[in-house]
């Protein structure tokens, strides 16, 4: 562990090894790919240690899970795969510990509250590699015009909603509860409602008497009285929630530091707040972090902790996040956006990250439930729904594969 321990940019002294990594492509287009981003890392990397060759494959979210999936069962697991999900490997015995690769100041830069998430029994297998938060955005012009300001607490949020639909805004508060990511709406609203997905000490408690109480003030107080717009939450997907309000036709949702140029560049201005709570703003707000993990069975840990610590300097952590419009995953990189005015606009998202609550990522029966939430949550405020019974339904699933895995 000489070469890692000593930081990055130190050629090893073990001969030529070839380490694979399976990525995640964050671009919209070929010519934003992630391809382009690992492809100049890489060369950058390589030249400083020419015993070391990096062979890059990036795959779209829709495939690159299955596809690590199926090379561990193969028998060909990369070195290193950037992906959703690390607790399923862990669990397993396949991945290095995170203190087995990366020096220790790499190690202790990262952002505490991903550290935490990255860990299972106080051990660390999961590296963070891209964060973001999420903030309440609204349509400045709509909000002007209308007279009214940002809301604080669920029932303004309401009563704006209502004036904002007695002036025809299509969606007054877009609610996307279909398959794309309910996951996350559902778990903003949990939140601000004052619980979660799990309770103090980790268990599911999807049915919570403050869970339930969110999901029936949603459904009588916003999607009942016609707030949530022409499509069924339902039937919405974050997707499109997010093109309708880059069309100008959302006053409110819930949105990433993505939506910020997107909205920019149709020429929408826009404010943003954090999330409402039942009495004023929401105690937590919600964090999402994506990993890395190294696999055991390729065996260069040494090489992989070296070219870790290099993917993880300031330098290279800055230069991801400002292609993508994500949150640096270290506490120097986030020092340095902060510090940097043409970083204003994503401060807000800074200042959630350090006490956001992330999925329940290191259960590995998660993927499962995640899964399930996203079909089953959008019933719960439709025209039959039961948030009581759905909520239960969920919590029953939830506490089987639990018990399973």
């Amino acid at each position: 562990m000489t070469a890692a321990l000593g930081g990055c940019g130190g050629s090893t002294e073990s001969g030529d090894v070839t380490l694979r990594l399976v990525a995640a492509d964050y671009g919209d287009s070929k010519a934003n790919s992630s391809q382009k981003y690992w492809d100049a890392l890489t060369k950058a990397y390589e030249a400083k240690n020419p015993g070391i060759k990096v062979e890059v494959s990036v795959y779209s979210w829709n495939e690159v899970d299955a596809k690590v999936k199926d090379m561990v069962a193969d028998g060909d697991a990369p070195d290193m795969a950037q992906i959703g999900a690390y607790a399923d490997y862990a669990a397993k015995g396949q991945l290095y510990k995170a203190d087995d690769l990366l020096s220790i100041n790499t190690q202790a830069d990262f952002v505490g509250r991903l550290t935490e998430a990255g860990e299972i029994d106080r051990t660390q297998y999961g590296m963070p590699f891209a964060s973001s938060t999420r903030l309440l955005f609204y349509n400045k012009k709509l909000f002007s015009d209308a007279g009214l300001t940002p809301p604080q607490t669920w029932s303004q949020l309401a009563s704006d909603a209502e004036v904002l639909k007695s002036r025809g805004v299509k969606y007054p508060y877009a609610l996307p509860l279909g398959p794309e990511e309910a996951q996350a709406e559902t778990m903003m609203w949990l939140l601000s409602g004052g619980d979660g997905y799990t309770d103090t000490v980790g268990s599911y408690g999807i049915d919570s008497k403050q869970n339930v109480e969110t999901f029936t003030w949603l459904k009588e107080k916003l999607v009942e009285k016609g707030l949530t717009g022409p499509v069924a939450p339902a039937n919405l997907n974050r997707a499109e929630a997010f093109a309708a309000f880059t069309r100008g036709e959302v006053g409110m949702l819930n949105g990433h530091p993505t939506l910020m140029q997107a909205a920019a560049a149709k020429g929408v201005k826009f404010g943003m707040v954090p999330m409402p709570g039942v009495d004023g703003r929401s105690k937590a707000t919600m964090g999402v972090a994506d990993w890395m993990m190294a696999f055991k069975k390729p065996g260069h840990a040494e090489q992989v902790g070296d070219f870790l610590d290099y993917v993880y300097s300031e330098k290279n952590v800055l230069e991801f996040s400002h292609e993508y419009d994500l949150l640096p995953v270290t506490t120097s990189a986030s020092e340095a956006m902060a510090a940097d005015k043409s970083d204003a606009d994503l401060v807000g998202f800074l200042d959630e990250l350090p006490n956001a609550e992330l999925y329940p990522v290191a259960k590995t029966s998660w993927a499962s439930v995640s899964a399930d939430i996203k079909q089953q949550i959008g019933k719960a405020v439709g025209p039959k729904g039961n948030p009581a019974a759905i909520l239960g339904q969920l919590q029953r699933a939830a506490a089987a594969e639990e018990n399973a895995a």
